[in-house]
């Protein structure tokens, strides 16, 4: 996927192959894929059980998209340098029992697959951080040249459409080059999950803790919720990531930080050890991922199917400090005139985050948690126990056993944190969030 080979969509018109792309509500979530690389191989007593069925199965390589047939995978998570990238799309097809949770779908206005939720999942190099940019899917963006998934041949470029067109015209392979384009940095890794996918993975996890701050009851999604707290999982869970109409200012980029809390509390759940530490709930989640893969409600591209990676990712990640997980908005702002709806990407503030991800260098946002108004924050989250050291242990009075020598630990010297640009809306998992109501 080297961009010397990728034809420029500058200057050229966009092209209107398929028709006019018509509106309908957004399937988006790829939280359960991220619970997939966090917690399939997490390391606890199932882990080799884990990915013993993960390696068994032949339908997860049978299945994969080769993002690059040209490009060697690498051999372990630390033969790539500069921190690994990974694509996870949410589709909205309306095949099989998909169509059962879209009105729009039963309506019969839809056309193609499209990718209604696009992020990226950047691992650090060490020290590990995770930082999940979120893209709106109404973001105007050039579209690259992308391979025909038939392998006839190639779509033109574009020079402006939606972010979530991309799919339409070429798979998750153009998500792929979509991003990076935009993004100026390759992409390893990738994956698309359809709607029943994320409903089977949320029951697998066992429901996501989410707060909302009024009561909600919105005929688009069928979701009704009281004010408080509320754990969710399968159809509701969905119908809480698909809302928009109710909340914030009724957009998608409002919708995003919605998701973005519903991940937050994914990823203290999965580090608290409520599945990680579950071997029951861990073997459930990694056969009901392979289940998906074989109904193709879950596509992976073929470095995910190495079990290997898929280990030392979840290794990487699992004991990274809450506030280093941060979860922010590619930043945006609206047109002007017909098609106001739509936002364009904010380039200079882009280039600060990326330019930092690129130099392994630690976040501080500066802006609020929505750029939507979708969620306020209302606290800071409680860390796992940790076991003391023996250094701390030390330091507590306590004598060592006999025979060990008490360890010493030097101060690290701080890092230098690149604070965002306020334009960038977000959260880290350290901040617990409530959705909004619309118009608050």
């Amino acid at each position: 996927m080297a961009a010397s080979k990728r034809p420029s969509g500058e200057g050229r018109a966009p092209l209107a192959r398929h028709g006019a792309l018509k509106s309908r509500h957004p399937f988006v979530t790829v939280v359960a894929m991220l619970g997939v690389v966090l917690g399939i191989f997490g390391v606890s007593a199932a882990s080799i059980a884990a990915y013993n069925v993960w390696d068994a199965t032949q339908t997860v390589a049978a299945n994969a998209v080769v993002l690059d047939e040209g490009e060697v995978l690498p051999p372990s998570l630390g033969a790539i340098e500069g921190g690994v990238n990974i694509l996870m799309a949410g589709t909205d097809s309306c095949e099989g029992d998909n169509a059962k949770l879209s009105t729009a779908c039963q309506r019969g206005d839809t056309e193609g697959e499209r990718n209604d939720v696009t992020m990226l999942v950047h691992i650090s190099d060490e020290p590990r951080r995770v930082t999940v940019v979120s893209f709106p899917r109404d973001m105007l963006v050039p579209i690259p040249s992308c391979p025909k998934e038939d392998g006839s041949g190639s779509y033109s470029a574009m020079s402006s459409q939606m972010m979530n067109a991309s799919y339409q015209y070429g798979g998750l392979a153009c998500t792929v080059l979509t991003v990076e384009s935009l993004i100026e940095d390759k992409i390893d890794f990738a994956a698309a999950i359809r709607w029943t996918g994320v409903i089977n993975m949320s029951d697998a996890i066992g429901g996501v803790d989410v707060c909302v701050a009024d009561d909600i009851s919105d005929v688009h999604t069928g979701l009704s919720l009281t004010a408080g707290n509320h754990t969710l999982q399968g159809v509701q869970a969905l119908q809480f990531l698909r809302i928009r109409h109710g909340i914030g200012d009724g957009s998608d980029l409002g919708r995003i930080s919605n998701q973005q809390q519903f991940m937050s509390s994914m990823v203290r759940k999965l580090q608290s050890g409520a599945v990680l530490s579950n071997p029951a709930t861990l073997l459930n989640l990694a056969s009901t991922a392979i289940n998906q893969v074989q109904q193709k409600q879950l596509v992976l591209s073929s470095g995910l199917t190495n079990p290997t990676l898929m280990v030392q990712i979840a290794m990487a990640v699992k004991d990274v400090p809450y506030e280093d997980i941060v979860f922010v908005q590619y930043p945006t702002r609206y047109t002007s005139g017909e098609g106001a709806s739509r936002v364009v990407p904010v380039k200079d503030a882009a280039k600060v985050l990326f330019d930092a991800l690129k130099a392994n260098q630690p976040l501080t946002l500066t802006g609020d948690a929505s750029q939507g108004y979708g969620v306020e924050v209302t606290g800071e989250a409680e860390k796992p126990a940790v076991a003391p050291t023996p250094a701390a242990t030390a330091e507590a009075g306590e004598t060592p056993a006999t025979g060990e020598t008490p360890a010493t630990a030097e101060t690290p010297v701080p890092e230098q944190r690149v604070e965002l640009p306020s334009d960038i809306a977000g959260q880290t998992a350290a901040q617990t969030t409530c959705t909004q109501k619309e118009g608050r």
